[in-house]
């Protein structure tokens, strides 16, 4: 009996993961007994952990592609692994930024690192699940974590608000989900995705239970991406969260959410295609709309950079309409590509905050090239790079989105999609012409930390080696397809 539903490879499947959940119980001990001078220390235990699942992820990738385990509920395949990857590069970003960050704050305590790595956990099984039960419980495994993180700062009201907000309407969200849960599992009889794509393809196209289904589903996960009209927690989350979480929760979560949308639909509602193929191409539009034009008229740049999110959460639901390969490729490089220019400029942001300055107002940049010259034309080549200027990382990432639509004869999603591209151009323009046109305000100089300038670097040689020679990025990302084999 143990034997049907326990194999030795289960235990190899989650290798990662389970290192993962040691660390995080670890940095935790270790806290208990470090002094605040070593509170540091918490943030190289937390890499240490990062660094030994990558090594974990790598065996496992050269050895055992397509694993399946725990009575078929996870697979681990070439789109799992690649998507792991990408949330261990953008977590290991996120905590070297945040030792000197929590120190300002004088939050640096363990049970953040902890969380971060509970969260990446989550992620992790986000990508691996191909049962909806076991799908549901990582998303809210990584749920939870960032509703703690959000309102980490507990004597910051802003932060203990937006952490509130993001709990509720994410606790919404999670309802309206279960509901579709429940929908398929009934028409099924099964959580699994393959037999519901096989149950699902022998009812009529039409069938109202099956939309209902489709509908709530999307929903819910839509809240996850900050998809229109679900995106208004992100900006408040954005704003209130701790800088470094909000990098955090920019790049890794959406990663995740993203895939698990296309485990979802690719896998499992694939045969309902032409029903929510519409649904998806108005929401697409209106959330690259929306955020672009609502992002125009922001002064604080943790809200702008949220639109700003919202808008390329819109440009990658491009993938998924196209819905072949050229697409979901599109998806895997532009997460790649998002991780490093976006966390760059977030590195930035979390680099203006000091004891006698916030530093999340657009005006709180002026004259940085004179104050930090170097930290100004990063801002710059990593604004360029989200705006999809060649020859940045970001105009692979969208040109891939871009021809996919147009691929499956979109054209009109495509023209759409390039013209809130051109849009995007004003706002974060408006950032550059502050940083080298305006006075400066102060005469204090901008100073960079260890953790600060690694990431920077990191962060800037990938996001012009990626756009200079991307074939090997685009190697990588292609590797992922195993959705459609």
């Amino acid at each position: 009996m143990f034997n049907q539903y326990f194999q030795p490879n289960d235990i190899l499947i989650i290798y990662p993961e389970l290192l993962l959940a040691l660390f995080a119980m670890g940095v935790m001990i270790i806290d208990l007994f470090l002094d605040r001078a070593w509170k540091v220390l918490n943030a190289f235990t937390a890499l240490v952990g990062i660094a030994y699942a990558a090594y974990a992820l790598y065996r496992l990738k050269s050895n055992a592609l397509n694993l399946s385990g725990y009575n078929h509920a996870i697979l681990n395949d070439s789109f799992a692994i690649y998507f792991q990857f990408v949330f261990l590069i953008a977590t290991a970003l996120v905590i070297l930024i945040s030792a000197r960050y929590l120190s300002i704050e004088g939050e640096n305590r363990g049970d953040y690192y902890a969380l971060i790595l509970l969260s990446l956990i989550g992620m992790n099984f986000m990508v691996m699940g191909i049962d909806l039960i076991t799908l549901y419980i990582a998303l809210e495994l990584m749920a939870v974590s960032e509703y703690i993180l959000v309102g980490y700062l507990r004597t910051n009201r802003q932060s203990n608000e937006a952490a509130m907000k993001f709990f509720l309407l994410g606790a919404f969200s999670s309802g309206i989900l279960l509901y579709g849960i429940s929908l398929l599992y009934g028409i099924s009889g099964s959580t699994d995705l393959r037999v519901i794509a096989q149950r699902l393809a022998e009812r009529p196209s039409h069938d109202p239970i099956a939309l209902v289904a489709v509908v709530t589903l999307t929903a819910g996960l839509l809240f996850k991406i900050g998809g229109v009209p679900f995106h208004q927690w992100l900006p408040d989350a954005y704003e209130g969260a701790p800088s470094t979480i909000t990098t955090f929760i920019s790049v890794a979560p959406k990663a995740a959410s993203f895939a698990l949308i296309l485990r979802i639909f690719i896998v499992g509602l694939k045969p309902l295609e032409t029903s929510w193929v519409p649904v998806l191409s108005v929401v697409c539009v209106l959330t690259m709309t929306l955020g672009n034009i609502t992002a125009i008229s922001q002064s604080n740049i943790k809200r702008l950079l949220a639109y700003s999110s919202i808008a390329h959460a819109g440009y990658l639901l491009l993938g998924l309409i196209a819905g072949n390969e050229y697409g979901i490729t599109g998806i895997a490089i532009y997460f790649l590509v998002y991780a490093f220019m976006n966390i760059g400029i977030w590195t930035l942001v979390v680099a203006m905050r000091r004891k006698d300055l916030i530093g999340d107002q657009i005006q709180d940049m002026a004259g940085m090239i004179y104050k930090n010259p170097g930290a100004a034309v990063l801002m710059l080549v990593f604004l360029l790079s989200l705006a999809g200027i060649p020859p940045t990382a970001g105009f692979i990432g969208k040109y891939y989105l871009f021809a996919s639509v147009i691929q499956t004869h979109h054209y009109v999603l495509a023209v759409i999609a390039v013209l809130n591209a051109a849009i995007s151009l004003y706002y974060y323009f408006r950032v550059v012409v502050v940083m080298f046109m305006s006075e400066k305000t102060d005469e204090e100089k901008m100073t960079l930390s260890p953790g600060v300038l690694t990431s920077l670097a990191v962060t800037l040689v990938f996001t012009l080696l990626i756009g200079i020679y991307p074939e090997p990025f685009i190697r990588f990302a292609q590797n992922s397809l195993s959705l459609f084999q």
